[in-house]
């Protein structure tokens, strides 16, 4: 579940133009050579995952342990500014009937919150899942229940942001399949 939502709002003498775009489109919106930042938000923790300058792998990075928004922002813009970040991808937690809870209003609030600091693309990636993902392939890599809990929210970041790196790609994919070739 993906949607699209460009507009402007004013908040005193500030204007925003605020961007959450389609998985698609995110890879048009930033910089050759600018990479996405994939986030798994939790109640206290966040998981990050980094891709590539090529939008191609995701790779987990680390854990962002919560503690108000003003210094969580602060180093999540520390690591954005160091690490040529173009644009993030927010773990969607719809539920397992597709609907939208809480846990959704919550996600889009902190992405409202972000967009309100610094403007930049996000877009959301469905977060299904994910955590039984990861959880199940370190419970056979035979990881310590200490070991899974250090690592299941960066594991958790990077499975999504793959997935959208992987619909991303899919669809250039077909975008070139289907082009005419010039010497046709």
């Amino acid at each position: 579940m993906l949607f699209a939502v460009t507009r402007k709002i004013s908040i005193g003498d500030l204007s925003l133009s605020m961007t959450i775009c389609k998985i698609n489109d995110v890879n048009t919106m930033i910089s050759a050579g600018q990479r996405l930042l994939g986030l798994d938000i939790g109640k206290k923790t966040i998981g990050l995952a980094l891709s590539d300058s090529g939008l191609k792998i995701a790779s987990p990075l680390k854990i962002l342990y919560r503690t108000k928004f003003t210094p969580d922002v602060e180093s999540l813009f520390k690591l954005i500014d160091n690490e040529s970040i173009g644009g993030l991808v927010l773990g969607w937690p719809v539920n397992m009937d597709g609907s939208i809870g809480p846990r959704c209003d919550s996600v889009r609030d902190f992405a409202h919150a972000l967009m309100k600091i610094r403007d930049m693309p996000i877009a959301f990636q469905d977060e299904r899942l994910s955590t039984r993902a990861v959880e199940s392939a370190m419970i056979a890599a035979d990881m310590t229940r200490a070991k899974r809990a250090v690592r299941r929210d960066a594991l958790a970041a990077c499975w999504i942001l793959q997935s959208a790196l992987d619909a991303i790609n899919d669809e250039a994919s077909r975008n070139q399949a289907t082009s005419p070739s010039i010497n046709e």
